[in-house]
């Protein structure tokens, strides 16, 4: 009989002792055979570590020196951990038993994927897909990340209509699932980004390096979502948007940054002064302090490591080649089924044209 490959599940855990009491025992009932479960701390000043070690003695812990953020943890957390697989799972996501098995069965027959994520629906709404990843990561050309299931707000309520495994530009960090010599030949997370977007910098990284994504729905998990960083902090306006224009600064083949990151810019201040107009003053300061620090990163920050062949972005999975925020404001195409086969009906269209 041949042997499980194995497999840990690394919990980056900052404060989050409440987390830990409801979610843990989910995942200690994921059902695989060859399982490691590890806590990664980011120098937590509640009780998490003593809890742990009270309650769940069966899971490892790793004490990291300081609060790393959750890049920079991971990459100090996943340098010592010895497993094929590793799956970086946030602490406010339940699983289902077996979730497991489906991913590595997938990744044991396709040796050209990288990483994998299953299909993440809301813990509040089970029924309905959850922001951070739905049913697997998309992004326009203009580097808007949205989901199968979820484009900007908007969250799809999961009617089984993104079943199928299939392959995707980036894979959510909520329930990541790569293998080890993979992350670490993309040399991991970019420390830089502190948190936010290093995940879909990551896999646009693996791409450019020749391997794939896929998002397998036969396995499924439920994410709380904004644990640490909820939703309309100013601090994660500000994350976001500063690591998205880099990302596209380091990934964007030169013919297409220099008039691809300009417009993007532009698109960010108009959705700043939208705010402002909107009395949202907090989130119009974020986008001006990530454009600032941008900028900063641009004439200061640290030089790439890890040399590729950068590729148009239009040639890769998971693109829209079109402008999300058009679509979606303008248009009020909400749902990415719509989205999607608007796109393929004009690219046989372009096809057509041409014979």
């Amino acid at each position: 009989m041949t042997a499980l490959p194995s497999v840990a599940i690394v919990i980056l855990n900052w404060n989050g002792k409440p987390y830990l009491e409801k979610f843990l025992p989910s995942v200690l009932a994921s059902g695989y055979g060859n399982l490691r479960i590890i806590v990664a701390d980011n120098a937590s000043s509640d009780d998490s570590i003593s809890f742990l070690e009270e309650a769940y003695p069966i899971v490892e812990i790793i004490r990291l020196k300081e609060n790393y953020g959750f890049a920079k943890g991971y990459n100090e957390a996943l340098e010592q951990v010895d497993a094929t697989y590793l799956v970086l799972l946030n602490s406010d996501v339940e699983v289902t038993s077996g979730w497991l098995d489906p991913l590595v069965s997938f990744m044991e027959d396709h040796p050209v994927i990288a990483a994998v994520q299953p299909k993440i629906l809301s813990y509040q709404n089970k029924q309905q897909f959850e922001y951070a990843g739905a049913a697997g990561g998309w992004i326009d050309q203009f580097g808007y990340a949205f989901s199968r299931g979820r484009i900007f707000e908007h969250c799809e309520t999961d009617h089984g209509q993104y079943n199928h495994p299939q392959q995707i530009f980036w894979a959510s960090g909520a329930a990541f699932f790569i293998r080890k010599e993979s992350f670490m030949a993309a040399g991991g997370f970019d420390a830089y980004f502190f948190a936010h977007m290093e995940e879909i910098d990551l896999c646009w990284r693996l791409q450019l390096m020749g391997l794939q994504l896929w998002c397998i729905p036969d396995a499924v998990v439920y994410h709380v979502g904004g644990g640490t960083l909820p939703k309309g902090n100013s601090r994660k306006t500000f994350l976001n948007f500063r690591n998205n224009q880099i990302m596209m600064a380091k990934n964007l083949p030169l013919r297409e940054k220099w008039w691809k990151i300009p417009f993007r810019l532009m698109l960010d201040q108009a959705a700043a002064l939208r705010a402002l107009l909107g009395g949202d003053a907090g989130y119009f300061f974020a986008v001006a302090r990530a454009h600032i620090a941008f900028f900063y990163w641009v004439f200061a920050g640290p030089s790439e490591k890890i040399q590729y062949r950068r590729r148009p972005i239009q040639k890769l999975p998971g693109v829209f080649n079109g402008n999300i925020a058009f679509e979606y404001f303008l248009h009020k195409k909400k749902t990415f089924s719509v989205l999607v086969t608007n796109q393929a009906i004009g690219e046989m269209e372009q096809l057509q044209h041409k014979k």
